[in-house]
């Protein structure tokens, strides 16, 4: 995700803030938060919070590795950690496995931790982002080969509230799909609903025919404020999608 990943998180930089990076084996997290919470020691801090949810979560997949293999719904045990526990909750929505949303899970709980420091934050992990801000916000969309891709963005309205914004592709990066989208980009409140529904509606790409039933897909799973799909030279979009050039 190299060549996307340094682009977007340059644009995601709002005044005011500050940024910094922490890698903890899989986990590569570019995280931003107020000019005045960044006091020395906070990304000691936060490398140590993530090394602790990564130990729990870890631990409960030695005992359970079905919980890593699987690609369906699942029923998580009583022993799971609570991030296990929202990857379930947010994969058994969307109708994928919880290791869907790994990735917004990190992001989520890493942000919401560091908003008892910040009022405005935001943390991306492998395209998959948590953010609350003031401001608006341009993201950039990278769509591999796709024309679209490194031209358009969504621009985040500041709500109040915090946003995950998910990204996921069959053409582009490490993760696993069963589709061929070039991006499927999802709204929610969650992060860790965002990354899940991202990968369920990336794996019913397979054409330029598929993207209405992607996004109507979207559509019906409970939370989801907006979705984007990209194949090639086509584009479908729904909801809290704004759409502008970078």
């Amino acid at each position: 995700m190299h060549y996307s990943r340094r682009s977007y998180r340059q644009q995601l930089s709002p005044k005011g803030m500050d940024s910094f990076t922490i890698t903890v084996k899989e986990t590569d997290l570019w995280i931003t938060v107020d000019s005045n919470a960044m006091v020395p020691g906070l990304p000691e801090k936060v490398e140590q919070y993530v090394w602790n949810e990564r130990r729990l979560l870890e631990k409960y997949m030695e005992k359970d590795p079905f919980f890593v293999r699987t690609l369906e719904p699942y029923l998580v045990s009583k022993e799971a950690p609570a991030m296990a526990v929202d990857m379930v909750r947010a994969g058994n929505l969307a109708g994928v496995g919880p290791m869907a949303a790994v990735a917004g899970a990190f992001a989520e709980y890493v942000g919401r931790w560091l908003l008892k420091f910040s009022s405005q934050v935001i943390v991306e992990n492998g395209g998959d982002i948590f953010l609350r801000c003031d401001e608006p916000l341009k993201v950039g969309v990278f769509a591999g080969e796709s024309s679209f891709s490194q031209k358009l963005a969504l621009r985040i309205e500041p709500s109040g509230s915090f946003s995950g914004i998910c990204t996921s592709s069959g053409s582009v990066g490490p993760s696993y799909s069963q589709g061929k989208a070039d991006a499927v980009v999802i709204l929610a409140p969650s992060a860790i609903l965002a990354d899940a529904v991202a990968t369920a509606a990336a794996n019913k790409v397979h054409s330029q025919s598929d993207l209405h039933e992607a996004i109507e897909f979207a559509k019906r799973i409970p939370g989801v404020k907006g979705a984007l799909v990209i194949l090639g030279e086509k584009l479908a979009a729904w909801g809290e999608i704004q759409l502008m050039e970078i």
